[in-house]
């Protein structure tokens, strides 16, 4: 029998060490381990785990992964899954801060993250597209995101607020539903 303790710190170690983009890339990683190898969660606990976890305060990746390993095995789980998403990054950026200076003006190096970044782009609408589909999005509230995205961007409004009048917003529809 496997340790969960051990295949959980080993799945979301293998997810940070080979995510670029963040959280929100990790998705799509996230999704395939936990909920369709491992079934460790249903795709609709997924999907509720993932509003939490941005909900919440603190890194995305680290968030979703403190809740999945408590859903597992309480605190301990928690720490472990956490514990394998954050060390693969400690240890990068380790790595590149030891070494960056000799490769600052490199430009190969230079050229490689130009052509990372649209990658990463990619990686981060996919999960957005997909939890979109997901949320059920239809005539009626495909405006929520919509106006959420243009305030953000093109008004600045904090995502906070945005986070805040969704939550007051969806309790009060939910009150005038019964």
């Amino acid at each position: 029998m496997n340790n969960i303790y051990w295949e959980s710190f080993k799945t979301f170690f293998k997810i940070g060490i080979f995510t670029l983009g963040g959280g929100y890339a990790m998705i799509p990683l996230i999704e395939e381990e936990v909920v369709n190898r491992k079934k460790w969660l249903s795709k609709d606990e997924m999907l509720d785990l993932i509003a939490i976890a941005q909900s919440c305060p603190g890194v995305f990746a680290i968030n979703i992964a403190i809740f999945i390993g408590y859903r597992l095995k309480k605190e301990r789980g928690a720490i472990t899954t956490a514990a394998g998403t954050a060390l693969p990054s400690f240890l990068i950026i380790l790595l590149v801060a030891i070494f960056f200076r000799q490769f600052e003006d490199n430009k190969i190096v230079a050229a490689m993250f130009r052509g990372i970044r649209p990658a990463v782009v990619a990686l981060i609408a996919v999960p957005t597209f997909n939890l979109g589909k997901r949320a059920e999005l239809n005539k009626w509230t495909i405006w929520i995101p919509i106006v959420s995205a243009l305030l953000i961007w093109l008004m600045g409004v904090s995502p906070i607020w945005i986070i805040i009048l969704a939550g007051i917003g969806g309790f009060l529809w939910g009150k005038v539903k019964r």
